[in-house]
């Protein structure tokens, strides 16, 4: 009952803060990490202890599943050479900088541990970078950069960190027999996700006109491919990156109206919840890290966590610019087939690499014992580490961000504001063409087919009056009081359903009916006030 208070204790919190979040102006993540922190210090509060089975097992994959689903595949896929040269090339560079710093730094740590603490530390977050980036107007190339990035990085550097973690209990690594190790489990895990995403297509094709259970199956479906794919020691991330990027790929085909209504609302929501538990109990984790550390002063873990966290953020930097700009120097289809790389959009990369719960939860997963006679070696040390670089990171880098984009002057996203006019007067077009073209008077008649008619019309007006650059704005004017008026008549309308519901008399499911179908109206008409 204690922990069902706590947890209920902390969901209230969490709503809290995402509402100060958006006056103070402090994303998210960072805020849950900071108030995590203050409440562990607090005493008498109850130990929540995060295991690495419930963040690789209950948080990661649908946090991983959501930021697939939200990902373009077009996008990710124009952007694959840099995506990739990051969540591979990146993640090993950082995982040997970060080894050979921590070996000279700290004393007795062993080479082994060293790789180690590069391999749990070298993947960035992909929730913490997006919440970070979403609201800054970052060129459109660079966020899928970084999310395709933060959807790859956490399997290379997962199976970066089982090999280091092995080096550590035999002493020995064979560099060749890790790399084709390392394609096998990339690519089986690619090739789990590619199927489960081509099976579930089928099923949900089969059951497309029940909501509920079609609901029910995308919660399923990140589960179902972490697990499969770690049955059979393949990587559980790629299988549920890729399958999400799949689906999202294929869900106008496989999904209904009242589907993907429905599901995205329910998606954001348990998204909320989980990205709000999930970095308030990191923070909560601090106090029991560093009661656990012996032999060390607190003046020197501070110390080793600073030197390490600054390693992480430079050694990404000495990556990116390379990486960007090398590949373009050598290869003509490159500098084609892409467009022109900025110093500045090279340095927000760069700049935007805050880790998060994976490299937490690879901390945690360390064992207690490396034998029934011998202790894992610095386990508690690596645990500071870990959250030293995530706490600097976020902080640090999360904070600065937007001043850095003010300091180098970069250039806000372009509006897409025309190019989202112009799909929509194509849109209102092919339906009128329609109309005229497949609609018989003799069917529905004309007063109401030039009704019909009349409405996508004036949509097309109200569109080209936004294109034009004159000053007659008669027919958006006219075309916005029209849906005014249309709003205000559903507000009559849902005042007489409350008047109903409170006189009684009247049958509540057919209440709650008439209401639902007004607020899909209103948010319809909504919509188009926006425009």
């Amino acid at each position: 009952m204690e922990n069902l208070e706590t947890v209920i204790g902390l969901l209230f919190i969490i709503t809290l803060l995402a509402v100060f979040s958006d006056k103070v102006h402090i994303p998210f993540p960072i805020l849950l990490v900071i108030v995590g922190i203050c409440a562990s210090l607090v005493p008498g509060l109850p130990i929540i202890e995060l295991t690495p089975e419930i963040v690789f097992l209950v948080f990661l994959p649908p946090l991983l599943y959501a930021s697939a689903w939200g990902t373009s595949w077009h996008d990710f896929k124009r952007s694959k050479r840099p995506i990739l040269l990051l969540a591979i090339g990146c993640v090993l560079f950082t995982t040997t900088g970060v080894a050979f710093a921590a070996h000279y730094l700290i004393p007795g740590f062993t080479w082994p541990l060293s790789f180690l603490l590069g391999a749990i530390i070298s993947p960035p977050d992909a929730v913490a970078a997006t919440s970070v980036i979403q609201k800054l107007g970052i060129n459109k190339r660079v966020v899928t950069i970084l999310e395709g990035e933060s959807l790859v990085n956490d399997a290379s550097g997962l199976i970066a960190y089982k090999y280091a973690l092995a080096a550590v209990f035999t002493g020995n690594f064979v560099l060749w027999k890790a790399g084709v190790q390392f394609v096998w489990v990339a690519f089986g895990g690619v090739a789990t996700g590619f199927v489960l995403g081509m099976l579930m297509v089928v099923l949900h094709k089969r059951i497309k006109k029940n909501t509920m259970v079609n609901i029910v199956l995308t919660f399923l479906t990140p589960f179902i491919g972490y697990l499969l794919a770690e049955r059979f020691h393949l990587s559980g991330v790629l299988a549920v990156v890729t399958s999400g990027l799949f689906l999202t790929y294929k869900s106008s085909e496989i999904f209904s109206h009242d589907t993907r209504m429905q599901a995205v609302a329910v998606w954001q929501t348990v998204i909320f919840i989980l990205n709000g538990v999930v970095f308030i109990l990191m923070g909560l984790q601090l106090k029991s890290i560093i009661e656990g550390i012996r032999g060390y002063s607190f003046g020197e873990m501070l110390w080793y966590g600073f030197v390490i966290s600054a390693v992480t953020i430079v050694v990404r930097l000495i990556w990116v610019f390379p990486g960007a700009y090398i590949p373009r120097l050598y290869s003509r289809k490159i500098r084609e087939r892409e467009p022109d790389t900025s110093w500045k959009s090279v340095l927000l990369v760069g700049w935007t690499g805050m880790r998060g719960v994976v490299s937490l939860a690879a901390a945690l997963a360390l064992p207690l014992m490396i034998s029934d006679a011998e202790a894992f070696p610095q386990r508690d040390l690596l645990l500071f580490l870990t959250f030293s670089v995530i706490f600097f990171t976020l902080i640090v880098q999360g904070l600065s961000l937007p001043f850095l984009i003010k300091w180098i002057k970069y250039p806000k996203e372009v509006d897409h504001k025309l190019h989202e006019i112009t799909i929509r007067q194509e849109l209102a077009s092919a339906a009128i063409e329609h109309i005229e073209e497949n609609i018989s008077l003799d069917v529905i008649g004309e007063e109401t087919l030039n009704q019909i008619k009349r409405k996508y019309e004036m949509r097309i007006n109200n569109l080209n009056s936004q294109m034009s650059s004159s000053l007659d704005r008669s027919a958006n004017e006219l075309f916005l009081q029209f849906t005014s008026i249309q709003k205000r008549l559903i507000g009559v309308e849902r005042d007489l359903l409350v008047n109903m519901r409170k006189k009684g008399g009247y049958d509540d499911e057919i209440l709650r009916k008439l209401e639902y179908e007004l607020d899909l109206e209103d948010a319809r008409l909504s919509l188009d006030l926006r425009l």
